[in-house]
C-alpha cells in the first residue's frame, strides 16, 4: 500500500496549527472571561468552572502535537530524510537493510509535496549517490549513483564504463562474499573504481550476458547506475533521471537490519559514510 507521507506530514501540519491558531485567536479569550465572570457570580466552585473552561480535547491534542509534527516536516523536508534499503542494486557500498540518511539540500531547497525547487545550492558531482523519484513511477524511490552528468556521452562495453571516450579506471580487489540478502552475489567479481578522483567499490558478474550501449546525456539530466553493475535496473534500461527527479545525496548509514541474517543487525555497518 503506498503511502504519500509528505503530503500526510503537510496536512497534519496545517490543520493542528490552524486548530491551535484560531483557538488561541479566538476562542480561548471567551473561554476565559466566562471563568472569570463565574468567579465574581461566586455560585460554583472552582472545580466546576476549571471543567467548563477546559481546553476541548481537540484543541489540546492539535496544541501538543502541531510543534513536533511541524520539526518533523522541517526536517525531513529541508534537511536529511530516512530510507531503508530494499535491493541489492548498490551492493557492495550498500547492502539489503541498510538505513540510510539523505542529504535534503545538497541539490537545492525544494517544497514538500510539489518538490519545486525554490533555492539552488548545488548539483549533483558525478560518484555522488543519490535518491530520486523513479521516472517511470515517481511514487517509487530509487537509488543509484551517477556517473553521467548534462552533456556527456556515456558508453558501456564488456562490463567497462566509458565517460566521453575514457575509460573508468577499475582494479579488481578479488572475489565477493555476500551475507543475507547479499549471499546471491558471492562469486562476483569485487572492483574498485575511480570516477572523477573519487574510488568506490563495485561488483562484476561475469555469469550474467554482457550488453553493449551508448547514450548522450541530455542537458537537466542524469545518467545513474548501480555498483552492482549486472544485478541493476538503472539509466541503462529506463533512461535519465530529470533533475527535478532528485530527493537528495545519501551520505550516512545509521542502522542495518535484514530479515535474511535471522535479524541480527550489522553491527560494524552503523555509522559509516556513504561513498
Amino acid at each position: 500500500m503506498y503511502f504519500d507521507f509528505p503530503t500526510i506530514l503537510v496536512v497534519a501540519t496545517f490543520v493542528t496549527g490552524v486548530i491551535w491558531g484560531l483557538d488561541s485567536l479566538f476562542l480561548r479569550r471567551g473561554r476565559e472571561q466566562r471563568g472569570a465572570s463565574l468567579r465574581a457570580s461566586g455560585q460554583v466552585n472552582e472545580a466546576q468552572i476549571q471543567s467548563i473552561t477546559r481546553e476541548p480535547i481537540l484543541v489540546e491534542y492539535s496544541r501538543s502535537f502541531f510543534p513536533v509534527i511541524l520539526l518533523v516536516l522541517l526536517i525531513r523536508s529541508f534537511v536529511a530524510e530516512p530510507f531503508r534499503i530494499p535491493s541489492g542494486s548498490m551492493m557492495p557500498t550498500l547492502l539489503v537493510g541498510d538505513f540510510i540518511l539523505v542529504n535534503k539540500y545538497a541539490y537545492g531547497i525544494r517544497l514538500p509535496v510539489i518538490n519545486r525547487k525554490v533555492i539552488e545550492l548545488g548539483t549533483p558531482q558525478r560518484g555522488d549517490v543519490v535518491v530520486f523519484r523513479y521516472p517511470e513511477n515517481p511514487r517509487i524511490d530509487y537509488i543509484k549513483r551517477v556517473v553521467g552528468l548534462p552533456g556527456d556521452h556515456i558508453a558501456y562495453r564488456n562490463k567497462t564504463l566509458y565517460i566521453n571516450g575514457a575509460v573508468a579506471p577499475q582494479e579488481s580487489i578479488g572475489r565477493y562474499q555476500g551475507i543475507g540478502g547479499g549471499s546471491v552475489m558471492t562469486g562476483a567479481e569485487q572492483k574498485r573504481e575511480v570516477l572523477d578522483g573519487l574510488e568506490h567499490e563495485m561488483l562484476v558478474d561475469h555469469r550474467a550476458p554482457t550488453y553493449n550501449y551508448e547514450w548522450q546525456v541530455p542537458a537537466g539530466q542524469y545518467f545513474v547506475m548501480g555498483d552492482n553493475r549486472d544485478n541493476s535496473r538503472d539509466s541503462r534500461y529506463w533512461g535519465m533521471v530529470p533533475d527535478e527527479n532528485l530527493v537528495g545525496r545519501a551520505f550516512f548509514i545509521w542502522m542495518n537490519w535484514d530479515s535474511a541474517t535471522d535479524g541480527i543487525v550489522a553491527w560494524d555497518r552503523i555509522g559509516n559514510h556513504v561513498e
